[in-house]
């Protein structure tokens, strides 16, 4: 799958076109993605600290759509673990997922989100409910 045609589904998505995703790199094992900073993510303006719900969307994010070459589109999350491990200021994310285990029935992946000085902010896991195989059955 193509970064542009990945790019496409999110550019189609409005929450995650919200999020100001750009796609950087994608293969069957990662995905890296750019996310532009918006005034709308801050939490605290005392402290101009990322809110945390938006972090633990870009791991969920991520964690998902690194499974999309292999599956061609995004499948059901069904838990997920975010750590936070320092605040996000404002500035631009770099998200990275990885795939851990592909599987028949669910898979498992991470992802971590880095600022721009490559300092981890905040890492997770996912469990994503994998597609049924389609059964061609035909009427005699």
């Amino acid at each position: 799958m193509s970064i542009e045609k990945v790019q496409e589904v999110i550019d189609k998505g409005p929450y995650l076109k919200w999020l100001g995703l750009k796609v950087l790199s994608i293969d069957k094992e990662s995905i890296e993605v750019r996310a532009t900073w918006r005034e709308e993510w801050v939490a605290n303006l005392k402290l101009m600290q990322t809110q945390g719900g938006i972090l633990s969307a870009l791991i969920d994010f991520a964690a998902d759509f690194v499974l999309f070459e292999t599956i061609g589109k995004p499948v059901p999350t069904i838990d997920l673990r975010v750590d936070y491990h320092r605040m996000a200021k404002p500035g631009d994310l770099i998200v990275k997922g990885k795939v851990i285990k592909l599987g028949k029935q669910f898979s498992v992946c991470e992802a971590y989100i880095y600022d721009l000085e490559n300092k981890l902010i905040a890492s997770g896991r996912g469990s994503f409910l994998m597609p049924l195989p389609e059964v061609n059955s035909k009427s005699s």
